[in-house]
């Protein structure tokens, strides 16, 4: 599944709503596509005026759609401006929204009002697809069992997730309340404090990776990445770094094709262009503007 085919579909999934006159009553209720990109800065874009980087699926979706001219984030970081945009509220209204570790508890009261929450009551079929970082559970997350509370509880039909990024652990994907592809004989233990189980490191064995670590990425090695915090097993549940965009598309594409028959909302936070950035080999040198621009046309 190419990109291309997703961005057609997000397209013609909300075309109706773009080009229906300001005065006049929607035949249906539009779809909603919602994309939430890492470290995209306003000249990335073709349709912002990037001439080198090609971004030209992405600036289809901008000619069909909206544009916005005059935007503002409730934060520059990860975690709190995932909160703001999913709850309404300043981040540093509440306590403990700076970015998270990948073993925070989950963030969001199940008892408040969401973005989700309330298209879901408007009707609508709600879907969270990749990066989340808002804390999963109560607090020291068995991965091994069921995984709560976390978007299902905040008003989302589906996920599909990254649970906090692709530099920290734990590297795997969560799908509704389970880790994809665990195998219980294979237990995943985290530690966000001290080394546990017996994996290299990347401050310890640096020879063992294929890209070179920045501050703080120097714990367990995962895909010959050192990351952020220390795991031990879900050996068969690990993602492949090059492999993400498209594992995540997949499942976009998916929440798409089922939900065709009902308006629908679809929360699609990719990670292309946040770190590690490990393009997949038929992106890598592509842009020929280093590693940064390959994975931003990768994400287009």
């Amino acid at each position: 599944m190419q990109r291309r085919t997703f961005v057609q579909l997000a397209a013609g999934a909300c075309a109706p709503a773009a080009f229906s006159p300001l005065n006049a009553a929607p035949a249906r209720r539009p779809n909603i596509v919602l994309i939430y990109t890492d470290d995209v800065g306003w000249g990335d874009l073709g349709c912002y005026g990037a001439r080198r980087l090609k971004t030209p699926h992405l600036d289809a979706l901008a000619a069909r759609g909206v544009r916005f001219t005059d935007a503002h984030a409730p934060a520059a970081t990860c975690t709190p401006s995932r909160y703001g945009l999913l709850t309404g509220q300043y981040p540093w209204r509440k306590e403990g929204t700076n970015v998270l570790p990948g073993n925070a508890a989950l963030i969001i009261d199940t008892r408040q009002t969401t973005l989700p929450s309330m298209l879901k009551r408007a009707g609508y079929a709600t879907g969270c697809v990749g990066k989340w970082h808002l804390g999963l559970g109560t607090g020291d997350v068995d991965w091994n069992g069921e995984i709560k509370p976390g978007p299902l509880e905040l008003g989302f039909d589906y996920c599909f997730l990254i649970p906090a990024t692709g530099d920290r652990v734990p590297c795997v994907y969560v799908e509704n309340h389970r880790v994809v592809g665990l195998d219980p004989k294979d237990p995943i233990r985290v530690s966000y404090g001290k080394p546990i189980g017996n994996e290299p490191t990347g401050r310890d064995n640096p020879e063992l990776l294929k890209l070179k670590h920045s501050h703080g990425h120097d714990n367990t090695i995962v895909n010959g990445i050192g990351r952020i915090g220390f795991m031990t097993g879900g050996k068969s549940a690990r993602w492949k770094d090059e492999d993400m965009g498209d594992v995540i598309t997949r499942q976009a594409q998916a929440f798409i094709e089922k939900n065709a028959a009902r308006p629908f909302f679809l929360y699609f936070s990719t990670h292309d262009i946040h770190v590690p950035r490990v393009p997949h080999p038929r992106f890598l040198g592509g842009s020929q503007c280093g590693v940064r621009c390959d994975v931003m046309q990768q994400a287009d």
